[in-house]
């Protein structure tokens, strides 16, 4: 398996039209098949008016497929602190990030709108 129990993803979710909802899941793994996998964590939606994601308040658990072209996963330290993670502007960069060991720029190739 590419992805193992206990591990921390964090999921993008591909936006299909202009006006789709921006979500991201960050998570833990719980379960994992060849097809799919069983993440406990927060979701993260992004607030136009704001231009930030505004994170869930309570823990969810969702089941993301692996054989979809819609999600990009990405691996996070295995020492992140899941309750803090959180997404930052700084310089017109946005990241998400513990505040500690795990961070990742969302902005790879252009600027925070």
């Amino acid at each position: 398996m590419l992805v193992d129990l206990g591990e921390m993803i964090h999921v993008i979710e591909r936006r299909r039209f202009e006006g789709d909802v921006r979500r991201h899941f960050f998570g833990v793994v719980e379960g994992v098949s060849d097809q799919a996998v069983r993440l406990s964590g927060y979701l993260f939606v992004f607030v136009p008016g704001s231009s930030s994601f505004s994170k869930s308040k309570e823990r969810r658990t969702r089941i993301i497929p692996l054989v979809s072209s819609g999600v990009i996963l990405n691996v996070a330290p295995a020492d992140t602190v899941l309750e803090e993670v959180k997404y930052v502007e700084t310089n017109g960069r946005l990241s998400v990030t513990d505040g500690g060991v795990f961070s990742l720029d969302i902005n790879e190739f252009s600027s925070f709108r």
